[in-house]
């Protein structure tokens, strides 16, 4: 039944890939800049008549390249990365990479040219930045508020952390359903494994 849960969740990586392929170009590395630059190149992939596979294999690079996945992934993981072993959690960040680019790539493939208008950006720590925005509504959806969680460390190489839709936090969702896996397993973390291989394969 999880297994069907985290095939439903896809949405949650639908959603972020629509917005996150859907912006103009920009050459900077503000933040809000960064963020235009990334999804105008994926923007142009969904634009091309290449076939879907080629369109999911350029995907896929460019989320490697600008993606914090595995802070993502270990993120999601919650509390249950502090009971594994480190064997344990290489596996799961190799499942979770696999899991998070396949999940949205093989759809974003299909859709072409959402509209997103950038707003602002908040500076919260030397570590995060805020960057707002709404996507343009359309006959099929509303307009939607849309916060994208930027991660500044490097300031050469800044990364997508989370998006928060709407007030709602994709990473944190994520988390809820993984750790709902687990904790059905009576804690036992090979549950969630078995989910994501079945999903990945």
């Amino acid at each position: 039944m999880h297994s069907l849960k985290i095939i439903k969740k896809m949405n949650f990586f639908l959603i972020f890939g629509i917005i996150f392929f859907s912006f103009n170009i920009s050459q900077s590395k503000e933040p809000i800049n960064f963020v235009e630059e990334v999804t105008s190149k994926a923007s142009k992939v969904l634009m091309t008549s290449l076939d879907k596979d080629s369109k999911i294999e350029k995907l896929r690079k460019i989320a490697e390249e600008n993606v914090d996945i595995r802070g993502v992934g270990f993120y999601s993981l919650g509390k249950h990365r502090k009971k594994i072993n480190k064997s344990q959690l290489n596996e799961y960040h190799s499942l979770f990479r696999e899991y998070f680019l396949k999940s949205f790539s093989s759809r974003l493939s299909e859709y072409t040219d959402p509209k997103i208008n950038v707003l602002s950006q908040e500076i919260l720590s030397p570590k995060y930045t805020i960057v707002s925005s709404i996507l343009v509504a359309s006959e099929n959806r509303p307009e939607i508020k849309i916060e994208w969680r930027v991660y500044t460390k490097n300031l050469e190489k800044p990364l997508i952390r989370d998006l928060i839709i709407e007030g709602i936090s994709l990473a944190r969702t994520q988390k809820e359903e993984f750790n709902s896996i687990i904790q059905s397993a009576e804690g036992d973390i090979n549950a969630l494994f078995d989910n994501l291989r079945k999903f990945n394969n």
